[in-house]
């Protein structure tokens, strides 16, 4: 299940961004999908998942200011990235999981600066 990640970019303090994550395969569209994040020196944390029926779940520190969404018909999740804070800077990880099943995507940088 190739994972291809896209949308990250540079924008300033208070800008948004919409990662998109598209994902190959027929059962797709019954996997939990989501975002993880990594900054320099530190380790990989979640940020915000969707089930297949479209259940959300989000990290405290993105709630109100994220929206993880999916379309089915396309086998794509996204994250709508709202009133971006530096520490949102770091490379964004789709992520897939369906059974026992694990897949990553390659990362995609957001770098929030001034």
């Amino acid at each position: 299940v190739p994972l291809q990640a896209s949308g990250g970019g540079s924008v300033q303090p208070g800008g948004s961004l919409r990662l998109s994550c598209v994902g190959s395969g027929s059962d797709v569209r019954f996997a939990v999908m989501g975002w993880y994040r990594q900054a320099p020196g530190r380790q990989r944390e979640f940020v915000a998942t969707i089930s297949g029926r479209g259940s959300t779940n989000y990290a405290d520190s993105v709630k109100g200011r994220f929206t993880i969404s999916r379309d089915n018909a396309k086998n794509t999740i996204y994250l709508q990235m709202n009133t971006l804070k530096p520490e949102d800077t770091a490379l964004y990880y789709c992520n897939l999981v369906i059974g026992a099943l694990n897949f990553w995507g390659q990362g995609t940088l957001v770098t929030v600066s001034s």
